[in-house]
């Protein structure tokens, strides 16, 4: 008889990236900088936009919400990492790994809900700029967070209470450096139609509905700014939403990437090492790309750290 109850299931074992001794301290090191340079640059664009009142408007709003994510972003599954590293474990328990990967289901919604609210925010911008001020109002910028923060928690808590009803009897090996959803539920030995089901129609709704939001959005923007008789017009028109562009291309087209070569290469490993793009590198080069292309921020950043010092 098929057993029912899971609750023996004391941990899973998180292979990582390589399983080679040698390559241990090299990933650590890479790692652990990455993740400094994640929070100490998001952490920066955060203080820097509290700290400049011209900075106080919805877009830079938005963006500092989106730097806090991206902070969680790494900080959900690098520490873990590196403490797995340096302890020469690879064991994660039962709870940390639904924990993690709750935590993980949350930020990569917000991630996807707030690029799509920064893309509507550019378009009422550009496209409405005599109502910006009236449409995009204080109020309305809190609910559409609080909006993202709601529909992503929701749905971070279905798939891990889908997950909390399967059985795992063995084979509890994932080939992943982190509890990735999709690699838990098929280390499951009880029926997992449900749960991938969930996982389809969550992607569809959840990646597919604000990445369709992002293209309409700029679509307008591209015919307003086409409509934009000078060309200095049109540069400072398409300048106050290149960083955001840049930003979408690098989190969709990383994380689109990833799980269509995992369709055709099936190899784990590969597909966590791609899966690094997206979950490490992305969330560490946003900074950059809003600091070094925006001259607002690279001011405020300039005056914040000249008073820090």
């Amino acid at each position: 008889m098929e057993p029912r109850n899971h609750t023996w299931v004391v941990e899973f074992l998180l292979l990582g990236l390589s399983e080679d001794p040698a390559l241990q301290p090299l990933i650590f090191g890479l790692f652990l900088s990455f993740n400094v340079v994640t929070v100490s640059g998001n952490l920066l664009i955060v203080l820097a936009i509290l700290s400049d009142p011209h900075l106080h408007t919805p877009m830079y709003f938005f963006l500092s919400n989106l730097s806090l994510v991206d902070i969680c972003f790494t900080s959900t599954t690098v520490p873990k990492m590196l403490v797995n590293i340096q302890t020469n474990s690879r064991a994660i328990s039962y709870a940390g790994c639904i924990t993690q990967m709750f935590f993980f289901r949350i930020v990569i919604s917000l991630d996807n809900s707030l690029l799509a609210v920064m893309a509507y925010d550019r378009f009422v911008a550009i496209c409405h700029p005599l109502h910006y001020t009236v449409i995009m109002n204080l109020r309305f910028c809190v609910q559409l967070v609080l909006l993202s923060w709601t529909m992503s928690v929701l749905h971070a808590l279905l798939h891990s209470l889908l997950v909390l009803r399967l059985s795992f009897c063995t084979h509890l090996e994932i080939h992943h450096f982190f509890c990735e959803l999709n690699q838990v539920v098929h280390r499951a030995c009880s029926d997992t139609f449900l749960n991938d089901l969930m996982m389809y129609l969550a992607a569809v709704l959840l990646t597919g509905g604000p990445l369709a939001g992002i293209l309409y959005s700029y679509s307008k923007i591209a015919s307003s700014i086409r409509a934009i008789s000078s060309a200095q017009g049109k540069y400072k028109a398409f300048s106050t939403c290149a960083s955001h562009l840049s930003v979408v291309s690098l989190f969709y087209g990383t994380g689109i990437g990833v799980y269509v070569s995992s369709s055709f290469i099936h190899n784990s490993h590969s597909t966590a090492t791609a899966s690094v793009m997206y979950t490490v590198v992305t969330p560490m080069l946003n900074p950059f790309i809003y600091s070094l292309r925006n001259g607002d921020m690279k001011k405020a950043l300039k005056r914040l750290l000249l008073h820090k010092l």
